[in-house]
């Protein structure tokens, strides 16, 4: 009877080291990442002469995942730098202060968002990294897609369409990206016939088609889809921004990709 006791009590203490060890190895990761992430900047040399240098993390290297497949970090650390630096209206996604005749402007009530202050707030801002800290130090895939994004739109507000593309331009590895692809679906708005056209001829891998009616959201995508010589299609609405790395691990998702068992894509080509 004691053995038995013994043989329990035993089994009830490794229960309980577990239950209050292993949650703290979680929270040990975040509370690391969380410290990394937010050490403050740190003077290299003296005198003078010394510089303000940012905390950063070691490049990561390509390496072999648990499937064979390499992977990589895809962040772009430089604009990441970048925009932490930018300050100004609308800059981090900070709020804009609205007056009471912004609120009452007509431009509100036929974009459904205050275009007046859009246009205020630069084409090419910087916006926070609303991320799990955790993602920071995710690797994805090496060997990827590239894409074709599809940007259908109607009578869209001019700076709300142009944060879209350059939001996209600017965050998006230029190896994975072959093409945007606006879709006008028999817009009206004179921004957005020659004014946008001269515009987008100046920004690299930007094309825009035109219906010759109005169409609709489904038939508008089914066009960009059809001239579309990317990969893989991605479908964006007309007044977003692409977040920091959001590319990547959207395209690591794709079937067709090589951390899927080889079995697996063979069947999916062989339902194709």
């Amino acid at each position: 009877m004691r053995r038995k006791e013994k043989r329990l009590l035993q089994i009830a203490g490794l229960l309980i080291a577990a239950i209050l060890f292993l949650p703290n190895v979680g929270l040990w990761s975040l509370y690391r990442d969380k410290v990394l992430d937010n050490l403050p900047e740190r003077e290299v040399g003296t005198g003078a002469g010394a510089v303000q240098a940012f905390h950063i993390r070691p490049k990561k290297e390509a390496k072999l995942g648990l499937d064979g497949d390499r992977r990589r970090d895809w962040h772009d650390q430089e604009a990441i730098r970048r925009d932490a630096a930018r300050s100004g209206d609308g800059e981090q996604g900070k709020p804009f202060p609205l007056t009471d005749a912004d609120r009452e402007d007509q431009a509100y009530r036929e974009n459904g968002f205050n275009i007046y202050v859009s246009d205020k707030i630069s084409v090419n801002r910087s916006i926070p990294d609303i991320r799990h800290p955790n993602c920071r130090t995710k690797l994805y895939l090496e060997k990827l897609p590239n894409t074709s994004i599809i940007i259908p739109f109607h009578n869209e507000g001019w700076s709300s369409l142009l944060r879209t593309v350059h939001s996209v331009l600017h965050r998006s590895p230029p190896q994975l990206l072959a093409e945007i692809i606006l879709v006008d679906d028999f817009s009206d708005k004179e921004h957005l016939k020659t004014a946008l056209e001269d515009y987008m001829v100046r920004l690299p891998k930007v094309r825009i088609v035109r219906t010759k009616k109005r169409e609709g959201l489904i038939r508008t995508r089914l066009l960009g889809a059809s001239v579309a010589i990317g990969g893989v299609i991605t479908f964006l609405d007309s007044h977003c921004e692409a977040n920091v790395n959001w590319l990547p691990p959207l395209l690591g998702t794709h079937p067709e990709c090589s951390s899927r068992p080889p079995r697996f894509r063979k069947q999916l080509r062989e339902e194709k």
